[in-house]
């Protein structure tokens, strides 16, 4: 699984084979078959498992009681982090950009993935004051567009300072908290 999501996030959704990956991992394609009879059904799994994992983590930034900045920075970074190993890509923000290409249920989780970090940031957003639950997740919404453009941007110019900068830019005008 961690073997795939890695192929993915340096070549695309269209770059994973079961060939390729059972080479790499040691194995025979067969073997992987055997798990998940369709390339939908490894991507799907890849999601969701990534989807799960960053759930918790974000979750737990929550349960540390951290601030709304703290929660925030600890979620930028992690975005940083992504481009830190090896200029990847967030799995969701590379799955988005051949949304035409993924099947139906790759499709559903790169959506679940949007949705959970919304939730999560407005919930953060909240922390900070009383607001409407609508504009809470607008703003949630504009922060999870601008981290992972911000990604995008830095990824195709192979530079970490360049998602540092536009961060850094979306906190100086209020963007991000």
């Amino acid at each position: 699984m961690e073997a795939a999501r890695l192929t993915v996030q340096d070549l695309g959704y269209g770059g994973l084979s079961f060939r390729e990956l059972a080479k790499a991992v040691g194995i025979k394609s067969a073997s992987i078959h055997y798990y998940f009879p369709t390339k939908g059904a490894l991507g799907e799994a890849i999601m969701r498992r990534y989807v799960e994992h960053y759930a918790r983590y974000l979750e737990g930034i929550l349960e540390g009681g951290a601030d709304r900045a703290t929660a925030l920075r600890r979620y930028t970074d992690v975005f940083r982090e992504t481009l830190l190993n090896g200029n990847r890509l967030c799995l969701a923000g590379m799955l988005a950009a051949e949304r035409n290409e993924l099947p139906a249920e790759v499709r559903a989780e790169v959506v679940a993935w949007g949705e959970m970090n919304e939730r999560w940031i407005a919930r953060v957003l909240a922390l900070g004051g009383a607001a409407g639950a609508e504009d809470l997740r607008g703003r949630a919404r504009a922060i999870f567009a601008a981290v992972s453009g911000a990604q995008m941007v830095a990824h195709g110019r192979h530079e970490v300072a360049v998602y540092d900068e536009v961060v850094a830019t979306y906190r100086a005008s209020g963007l991000i908290p």
